[in-house]
């Protein structure tokens, strides 16, 4: 078995090859480009893409509505399942009432469901062009 390739083996890694590989975006480049917009704050600063993180490290990370508080326990550049990435972070408690309270925020506010019956009958076609052909 390769075992190089373990989380405890890289000391300091890109912090957009980071939130990659923790499975916080879904490819390197919007990590990058969250981190350049401000979205990521590493130890209360705004960190470039290329600024290295070390286990210790403080995240804060906001997606939407979203926003993660992470402490960051170990490091890798390759992206691992979704079991084997909780081994790289520590998500604070605070953090994690928040994102349940957002969640929960937006299921309030979603409109309810439309449901459609179907495509227009012909009929329906009919009204339909009538009414948009009209001349006023």
């Amino acid at each position: 078995m390769n075992d190089r390739h373990t989380p405890e083996t890289f000391a300091e890694v890109r912090i957009d090859k980071w939130l990659w590989a923790a499975r916080f975006f879904k490819t390197r480049s919007l990590a990058a480009a969250a981190v350049a917009g401000g979205k990521v704050a590493l130890n209360g600063a705004r960190p470039k893409p290329s600024r290295t993180i070390r286990p210790g490290d403080h995240l804060n990370i906001r997606r939407g509505v979203y926003e993660w508080i992470i402490i960051v326990k170990a490091t890798s550049t390759y992206r691992r399942p979704a079991a084997e990435v909780r081994a790289l972070y520590e998500e604070t408690e605070e953090s994690r009432s928040r994102r349940q309270a957002a969640l929960a925020q937006l299921k309030l506010e979603r409109p309810a469901d439309f449901h459609s019956p179907g495509r227009p009958s012909k009929k329906d076609r009919r009204m339909i062009s009538k009414f948009t052909n009209r001349r006023w």
